[in-house]
């Protein structure tokens, strides 16, 4: 089965499932990342409470880790959820937004990676870079840093590190598991323009991947390409952030197999 036919089947099975996507995630996109996970088909949830957490990740398809906006108790929250994830094989994918920019990013990331099973890690270059490599300073929460051979190795470094993929937004958005590489050349820059998109794509991720079994990797591709065609699709109706947003959802809402079949571009290397 090619990646197309992929794409088109685990969107419809996600269509046909809904599946429970438990999100701790930064106040900044709750609201954002609960509304791009209905329009696609999947049902959100958003707990923290550190009562309740491992209860509700045990119930879920997938469980996503966003450190957007960090407080100690939801950091507890985090490793409660994931380790009920673990013991039930639930795929736990991370977003270590701004990891690199602060030292406190770092560890907190880094602690999560060490003391839990990570199925993706999802971020962008500058965030993927400082979590492989020693001392490296990130630009704020987002990333100018292109795909050169450096953050290439850096990302299959870390996937085999943490055994774990490792996917990195960009110009061209990269999926690695440290013995193969996808690059997924959907999207349109206006995508960056727009608070919490990269967040929902974590969200999108984690729905895709709790339908797709132990092909977790070609799920992560998966997700990004059509999340990717997402934003073509949205430009075609407005050029303007605003109205993008909401042109984005209902693209995420509307768009089917034929538009992956039509629009998906992912390649390997």
């Amino acid at each position: 089965m090619d990646l197309k036919e992929t794409a088109a089947e685990l969107l419809g099975k996600i269509r046909t499932n809904a599946p429970l996507v438990h999100n701790i995630t930064n106040f900044v996109v709750m609201n954002s990342s609960a509304n791009i996970l209905l329009a696609l088909g999947a049902s959100p949830v958003m707990a923290h409470s550190r009562r309740e957490v491992k209860e509700m990740a045990a119930m879920a398809g997938a469980l996503v880790l966003n450190i957007g906006t960090l407080e100690e108790k939801w950091i507890e929250a985090m490793l409660l959820a994931a380790e009920a994830a673990n013991e039930r094989g639930i795929p736990v994918i991370l977003d270590p937004v701004g990891a690199g920019a602060t030292a406190y990013r770092s560890k907190v990331a880094e602690t999560i990676l060490r003391k839990t099973s990570v199925s993706v890690i999802r971020g962008n270059a500058s965030e993927v870079l400082s979590l492989a490599v020693d001392d490296v300073r990130t630009k704020g929460v987002d990333s100018s840093l292109s795909f050169s051979d450096e953050i290439v190795t850096a990302a299959g470094a870390l996937a085999r590190k943490y055994g774990c993929i490792v996917s990195i937004s960009g110009e061209k958005d990269l999926v690695a598991d440290g013995d193969r590489v996808l690059r997924v050349a959907n999207g349109v820059p206006l995508m960056t323009r727009v608070t919490g998109l990269g967040c929902g794509l974590s969200a999108v991720t984690g729905a895709f991947c709790s339908v797709a079994g132990e092909d977790l990797f070609n799920a992560v591709a998966a997700a990004y390409g059509f999340y990717g065609l997402c934003g073509e699709l949205a430009h075609e109706v407005s050029d303007r952030p605003g109205s993008f947003y909401v042109a984005f959802v209902d693209a995420i809402h509307a768009a089917g197999a034929a538009d992956i079949h039509t629009r998906l571009k992912i390649e390997s290397g």
